[in-house]
């Protein structure tokens, strides 16, 4: 199902919803929730569903969107200083741990046990439990389901006879071989990968994906950021320094300008048929079935994330063989990390906000999140939303009705159902200050390296320096608590 014919069937929709006995007609009239998130995907369907909402409950939502690279700062500034411009954030889950701190989120376990119109049992337990909660209590409502996954042109794979590509290595030797191919038949040559590296966008988490198959084996609660026992960055190994390698090596098989993509511009560049590679969230699949704006319907598959033949002797900081001692939940001998990159957009709300303003940012939150709206959001890539609940995660009649082929939907669920399953996910880093480690310090070196401006050494030393300050300032003590609470070490 296309966006057109959402917003066709949006107003039986508004009428036939299940909005929960805590909603009634004209319930919040005069009542507005101002609500920022991200310019873009993610607006779009808070600020769509905003005029149904209002209509079934006499609530104004204004959706505030502004650049991603902006989103965690506005939100902190605006509750820390007082000011409480903004009442509810749609935002990374990661980031809670700030916002908590501070006193500034809402506790929402009472209204979400109490609202059985959002049907929590079905969103699934990695969200439910760990997207949604900090020390116990939930904080936030998910709208989003989200894991990198690799996504591939299966028609160009078959044509040239090889394979869907297992390990980092094998993904550069297929995106050589098919880089400059003219694949969608319009006379210009295309690439063999696409992946976003803009700065100051989403591309940071794209090296965690290659790292952590190579320094995580032995299990989620082995984490891939620091050292379990001292805190000490993973970074300084041969590890993170074959990352560095990959990134590289894989931009010489790239768009020209690939250094200033976002996600945003690689999502239609697959859609269109110019990538025989792709890594993404959840969002290009079902961009990639939008019969107005896709070339590869029925061309195209999504697999979980490649993996790697060798892992890091964190002992040594070298690169050994996988075999059954360190790679237990290798997979025909490839240690596969699925990373659960940002966790799922999930919405929160300011504490200081009036109770009738969290009333119905509440309210709000249940009604994106319905099945009868979430359903269809989940299915349609301008959204941002990607399938999160259990009854999402399965071919059935929502996905065919969406234009989803079974086979379509075996690659792509089976691949976000594979890294939700898999024993060995890496967990987003969810210590204070995250932001400042993740979007600030890796992000400007991985982004001064791919310029050419750094070398991989002083990258690897702005990234380890880098974090080391932060985390004496903070507290090594502090942050090696709540790192190892949060991946389950003992």
């Amino acid at each position: 199902m296309n966006l057109k014919r959402i917003m066709a069937s949006a107003s039986a929709l508004c009428f036939a919803a299940g909005m929960g006995s805590a909603q009634a007609a004209g319930e919040f009239d005069g009542v507005t929730v101002n609500l920022i998130t991200q310019t873009g995907a993610i607006q779009e369907p808070l600020q769509r569903r905003a005029p149904e909402f209002e209509a079934l409950t006499g609530a104004k939502i204004n959706v505030i969107a502004v650049p991603f690279s902006d989103l965690y700062q506005k939100v902190l500034t605006d509750w820390a200083s007082g000011t409480n411009s903004v009442d509810a954030a749609v935002f990374a889950p990661q980031w809670m741990v700030d916002y908590i701190a501070g006193g500034y989120l809402e506790d929402l376990t009472a209204r979400v046990d109490g609202d059985p119109a959002i049907e929590q049992d079905d969103v699934g337990a990695f969200f439910r439990d760990f997207s949604e909660k900090y020390n116990g209590k939930v904080y936030m409502k998910t709208f989003d389901g989200d894991f990198h996954m690799m996504y591939y042109r299966k028609d160009l794979l078959e044509e040239a006879g090889l394979e869907v590509p297992k390990t980092w290595d094998e993904y550069l030797e297929v995106a050589k071989a098919l880089h400059g191919k003219d694949m969608n038949g319009d006379g210009t040559p295309d690439f063999g990968s696409c992946i976003g590296k803009k700065r100051n966008a989403q591309s940071y988490w794209f090296v965690t994906d290659v790292v952590g198959s190579l320094t995580q084996s032995k299990g989620t609660s082995q984490g891939t950021f620091f050292n379990t026992e001292d805190m000490t960055p993973l970074v300084d190994n041969a590890a993170f320094r074959k990352a560095l390698s990959f990134l590289k090596d894989s931009t010489a098989y790239g768009p020209p300008d690939e250094l200033n993509l976002d996600v945003s511009d690689t999502r239609p560049l697959f859609a269109s048929g110019r990538c025989a590679l792709n890594l993404d969230w959840g969002d290009v699949g079902t961009i990639s079935i939008d019969p107005e704006n896709s070339k590869v319907i029925g061309k195209w598959g999504a697999a979980i994330m490649p993996g790697s033949k060798e892992v890091l002797d964190w002992e040594t900081g070298e690169l050994v063989a996988c075999d059954a001692d360190t790679c237990p939940y290798a997979i025909d001998g490839v240690n596969h990390a699925p990373f659960a990159a940002f966790g799922g957009w999930g919405g929160g709300i300011n504490a200081a906000a009036d109770d009738k303003v969290k009333d119905a940012a509440f309210a709000f939150f249940s009604y994106v999140t319905q099945p009868a709206q979430s359903n269809q959001d989940v299915t349609v890539g301008i959204t941002g939303f990607n399938p999160y609940r259990m009854s999402q995660l399965t071919f059935s009649d929502l996905w065919k009705n969406a234009g989803m082929s079974e086979a379509e939907a075996e690659n792509y669920l089976g691949a976000i159902n594979a890294s939700m399953s898999s024993p060995n996910m890496i967990l987003d880093l969810r210590i204070p200050q995250n932001q400042r480690y993740q979007q600030v310090v890796l992000d400007e070196a991985i982004s001064r390296y791919l310029a050419g401006e750094i070398d991989a050494d002083a990258t690897v030393a702005a990234v380890a320096n880098g974090w080391e300050e932060l985390t004496e300032e903070i507290g090594r003590d502090e942050q090696l608590e709540i790192y190892k609470a949060t991946i389950g070490a003992e």
